[in-house]
């Protein structure tokens, strides 16, 4: 489904653009092509994490649930490309 939509087009949930515009004003700088891993897990990135997802609580079904993502978005998922976001 992902590969055959132009991700344009693609809603995953009911509530994306307000997902992606909370998620604009809590980390704009936030690069997402190049993922730098102390970005995501370090305590000051997890203090900013934890009440952007708690806010979706009762609004997004399984909210909290960590996935895997690739940290340059150009290369295939491999082990040394992927991190667990969670």
């Amino acid at each position: 489904l992902i590969s055959s939509v132009d991700p344009k087009f693609l809603n995953l949930t009911k509530v994306d653009d307000r997902i992606y515009e909370e998620f604009r004003k809590t980390f704009r700088d936030l690069r997402v092509d190049v993922l730098d891993p102390e970005e995501l897990k370090s305590e000051p990135a997890k203090a900013k994490w934890r009440p952007f997802c708690l806010g979706f609580e009762g609004v997004v079904e399984d909210f909290n649930y960590g996935t895997l993502l690739r940290l340059d978005s150009r290369r295939e998922y491999t082990e040394e490309n992927t991190i667990f976001g969670g």
